[in-house]
């Protein structure tokens, strides 16, 4: 079995292991370990797997509530809903596999989320995504491979998220030269389940079988969670056999013959084979059990000749589960399974050894502890340091640059790809596939499915303001945090949960590892003060190419929950007479503003104040009166400040407005103070919503009608306005611009 490895230097590189981790690895084993189970620890012990640098940053989380049934630790995370429900969720990077190969990259990573969340039990019931893109808007090569980028990464959503017929129903889509060299692709998903009804990854009781189900075994993604815990160069354009292949049909079938099977009583525990594939889903249900396992990979279904261990172990080939199954129950599964047409072969079973035992034609080709697998993967203290540019960007002012006229500025703002309307990706999308999505993209903030088993709506919002966290790394990431909440609330939900996405550059950068930890205190601080608690996440480091990282970007998904489903709040104007009102402080804030980006390219100064008392009482009020029927619509005011929340409101509903407000600077239309809403209301309940704001900052601002917007200075006929906004994006996208 212990057969040495030629020239291990070489092989520790290629398998991005240290020197000190193989005297470790040889101290677990007690010998020297072969090519199987070098692979094995590398896999494992890859960040991507073992959250090595991020470890030590992530305790500390606040992951408890009366409503959280599962936090941190499982496939996904899952929250009370009520009537006896549950809704399971996640969300996950594919940042590096999206980069070198975009159809595939970000389809996979839609097929990925969706099965760590029906592993569960649930059935997938909205789909969210997270993108971030660099500078499309050149006529260079750089935007030019960007907007090729941004083509197939949605083609690939699409792609699988319809075939699965599980609607995507919202998110965002966000530019900064940033990420020129490293896009972002983050996927949430969310599933249903009766609450007694969770399944979880396990492998427990001695003897019982192991069974592998779903779609052969390739070469296809070898080596992808070592890819995906590393920087980008120019040699990474040459690793797209690292990148999965799925086949969303395929999995539809896995999706059905599960659920099918958890009907029954046959299953101990299940897992998903994600990164990297058959080695953690194997090592993380026999850890969570303490118990250990054989294999036989000689049985394991391939789809390719003359495939040996180590190529079965890493493999990341797509629509693939492992079960645990009660003893004398292996016939049954495999009926249902090839009822569906389907793979399913038993290929180990339980054991009490605490060891991974391995065999191939009934020799053993490794054995490996369990436990050490991951309760001694290396956790590491990474330097850190607080980046210099902070100082230089923090005294940043608008005073620093010329005035420019509100006119003009509006006008640019409301063509910034940050704020026009982004309907050529979401019209991509299937958003009414199973007939519950209430708001869907491009309806404003957070978008909203019925609950038809039990009568409630829940809300759902993937947000992260990217500048916020360049400029304050921790204040910024709870920035993302309240950002979030405040969509769900904007619809009438109380926001129960969040699950998140965080994606950082190389942490083997002090500046980088400062950043990281800064924007974990950052969420801790905000799920803490608003009550909504972490219940599950990913971290993706490395993101960086040739010494050049992305921003902090925390990405934030946020699930609340709407008692009543025929009381959702839409954010864009209902009815021309009605009342508009601005609740919040307008203060001159323009810290990381899109204000001080788009007129002067610039990401600089102090992020808004922030203030969690007046959040939760914003929240309250908007949600307390909606449930009394008081307000026709409501939208939270954030990128481009009120000017820009009003326009967006304007274009969506095709409804002018007449808005005067009070302000400290002409220019302050424009700032992005935290803590506000737009509301709507009609004139017979102003005295009543008036009666219930309390101590919050209110202005009646104006009313809804015509065929013009007017904000204080700023005016436009709505038609224009509407051309900008809704055709911007895709004469951009497709070059013609």
């Amino acid at each position: 079995m212990s057969t040495p490895l030629p020239d291990i230097e070489k092989v520790l590189k290629q398998h991005k292991l240290s020197l000190g981790d193989y005297d470790h690895i040889k101290k677990i084993l007690g010998r020297e370990p072969n090519l199987v189970e070098i692979g094995i620890f590398s896999a494992m012990w890859s960040e991507h797997c073992s959250y090595k640098s991020s470890k030590k940053h992530l305790s500390g989380f606040p992951t408890k509530a009366p409503w959280v049934i599962q936090g941190p630790g499982e496939n996904a995370g899952v929250i009370d809903i009520g009537g006896g429900y549950a809704a399971v969720f996640k969300m996950e990077s594919h940042n590096h596999p999206s980069f070198i190969e975009p159809y595939q990259g970000a389809a996979t990573g839609v097929g990925g989320i969706m099965r760590d969340v029906f592993t569960m039990g649930a059935r997938p019931i909205a789909n969210l995504n997270a993108l971030r893109f660099g500078n499309v808007l050149n006529q260079d090569d750089i935007s030019a491979h960007q907007r090729y980028l941004v083509r197939g990464v949605v083609s690939g959503i699409g792609g699988y998220g319809n075939c699965m017929g599980v609607p995507t129903i919202g998110g965002e889509t966000s530019f900064d030269e940033c990420y020129n060299g490293n896009i972002l692709v983050n996927a949430f998903t969310l599933g249903l389940a009766k609450s007694d009804e969770i399944f979880y990854g396990k492998a427990e009781g001695i003897g019982n079988p192991v069974i592998y189900v779903g779609s052969k075994t390739g070469r296809d993604g070898l080596g992808g969670a070592v890819m995906s815990s590393d920087s980008f160069t120019e040699a990474s354009k040459g690793l797209r056999p690292t990148v999965q292949v799925g086949d969303p049909f395929t999995e539809k079938l896995l999706l059905e013959a599960c659920l099918e099977l958890f009907k029954t009583d046959y299953v101990v525990g299940i897992q998903d084979m994600g990164a990297a594939g058959l080695t953690s889903s194997s090592f993380e249900m026999a850890g969570r059990a303490g118990s250990g396992m054989i294999m036989h990979l000689d049985k394991v279904p391939a789809r390719e000749e003359g495939m040996m261990p180590y190529e079965f172990m890493l493999s990341e080939s797509q629509e693939r589960m492992l079960i645990c199954a009660k003893k004398g129950s292996e016939q049954a599964i495999i009926d249902i399974f090839e009822k569906w047409d389907l793979d399913c072969a038993v290929i180990g079973e339980v054991t009490a050894t605490g060891k991974m035992e391995l065999f191939w034609h009934g020799e053993k080709c490794a054995e490996v502890p369990v436990d050490p697998v991951s309760e001694e993967a290396p956790v590491l203290d990474r330097p850190m340091s607080r980046p210099a540019y902070l100082d230089e960007i923090a005294h940043v002012t608008l005073n620093d640059f010329e005035a420019v006229d509100n006119q003009k500025a509006f006008e640019k703002l409301l063509s910034s790809m940050e704020v026009v309307d982004k309907g050529w990706i979401y019209q991509q999308y299937d958003s009414m596939v199973q007939t519950n999505t209430v708001k869907k993209g491009g309806e404003l903030d957070a978008s909203v499915i019925r609950i038809k088993e039990n009568g409630v709506a829940l809300a759902m919002s993937a947000d992260c303001n990217v500048r916020y966290c360049y400029i304050d790394p921790k204040a910024g990431a709870a920035a993302a945090v309240i950002e979030s909440g405040r969509n769900v609330a904007m619809s009438g939900a109380t926001p129960k949960a969040i699950t998140d996405c965080l994606n950082y550059g190389n942490p083997e950068n002090p500046e980088v590892m400062w950043q990281f930890g800064q924007g974990c205190l950052g969420i801790k601080e905000a799920c803490a003060e608003l009550n909504t608690p972490v219940i599950g996440g990913n971290v993706s480091l490395y993101n960086e190419t040739n010494g050049k990282s992305v921003f902090p970007t925390p990405s934030i998904a946020m699930v609340g929950v709407n008692e009543d489903q025929h009381k959702v709040l839409m954010s864009a104007f209902q009815k021309n007479g009605n009342v508009v009102y601005l609740v919040g402080e307008n203060r001159s804030e323009f810290g990381g503003s899109l204000y001080m980006k788009e007129l002067y390219n610039v990401v600089a100064g102090v992020i808004p104040a922030i203030n969690y008392d007046k959040e939760r009482a914003l929240w309250n009020l908007v949600i307390e009166a909606n449930k009394k029927g008081l307000l026709a619509s409501a939208k939270d005011c954030s990128s481009g400040g009120v000017a820009i929340a009003l326009a967006k409101m304007a274009c969506v509903s095709d409804k002018g407005v007449n808005v005067t407000i009070t302000v400290d600077d002409s220019r302050d239309i424009f700032a992005e103070s935290m803590s506000r809403a737009i509301i709507e209301v009609a004139p017979e309940n102003c005295g009543a919503f008036e009666a219930m704001v309390g101590s919050l900052a209110c202005q009646k601002i104006g009313t809804i009608g015509g065929d013009t917007f007017t904000v204080n200075d700023v005016t436009m006929r709505l038609p224009e306005m509407q051309n900008i906004y809704y055709n911007t994006f895709k004469k951009v996208i497709e070059g013609d611009l």
